[in-house]
């Protein structure tokens, strides 16, 4: 049941171009807007693979092979799980999962968050149960994975408008999102002699090295280890202009 890394990319491939909600970009655009937000604020490996691949539950239900299943766009985070888990870890899995959930947070902590944004996220918030009530939210922020959650949630909502400046190309994200689940995949099957260096949550040379050439030497992130329950919004940072140089 489980993706790789080529049916994955096939799959952006083959339904990224229908649109995101009723926005002015697809899916596919959403997904790496999302994933360069991330890389610009100097997101570990994982995280970024989650921003990429976060909504990779509707591009499944939407695959003609697939029956129709009424809502289920509505649970595409726990939807695209079994698809994913045989390649990546908690650090992958557990943003993606609770991205939605984070939605509800954010916009009890932040009561203006929702603002003007269209119409589709009103429904979706709605969909998923409404703004978290006080004891909702204390008992989300406390959950493991919440933090990286509220991260990928506001790139997610940031990243819905065409730009002159294109995020990197898939295969670029690929390549990151096939690091980690290499790593993953090592940390799984324990070999003679000493196990990577590297936790899954740290970012890899692979990846620093990406990140340095897609974000502009004056993002340098101070993004803090732990993050704060209420993640700053950052939506005025632009990460495309360095990023589309080095594709």
């Amino acid at each position: 049941m489980g993706l790789t890394l080529d049916q994955i990319a096939n799959l952006f491939h083959l339904t990224g171009s229908l649109p995101y909600g009723d926005t002015a970009v697809t899916q596919a655009e959403h997904a790496r807007q999302t994933a360069a937000l991330a890389l610009a604020e100097d997101a570990a490996a994982p995280l970024v693979t989650a921003a990429l691949l976060h909504d990779l539950g509707h591009l499944i239900i939407q695959h003609p092979d697939i029956v129709r299943i009424e809502g289920a766009d509505y649970k595409h985070q726990y939807f695209v799980l079994p698809f994913l888990r045989g390649l990546f870890g908690s650090d992958v899995l557990e943003p993606i999962r609770l991205h939605v959930e984070a939605h509800r947070y954010l916009c009890f902590v932040e009561p203006d968050y929702l603002g003007p944004r269209n119409s589709a996220a009103r429904r979706a918030l709605d969909q998923a149960g409404g703004v978290f009530d006080a004891t909702q939210a204390s008992e989300f922020s406390s959950i493991p994975w919440a933090p990286e959650a509220i991260r990928l949630r506001r790139w997610d909502d940031q990243a819905c408008l065409i730009s002159a400046e294109p995020p990197p190309p898939l295969s670029y994200f690929l390549e990151i999102a096939s690091g980690v689940a290499q790593r993953h995949q090592a940390m799984r099957l324990p070999r003679l002699g000493s196990l990577p260096q590297e936790s899954s949550g740290q970012p890899t040379t692979r990846h620093s090295a990406a990140r340095q050439r897609a974000t502009p030497s004056t993002l340098q992130s101070t993004v803090p280890s732990t993050v704060p329950t209420a993640v700053p919004n950052t939506a005025t940072i632009s990460p495309w202009p360095a990023a589309a140089k080095h594709r």
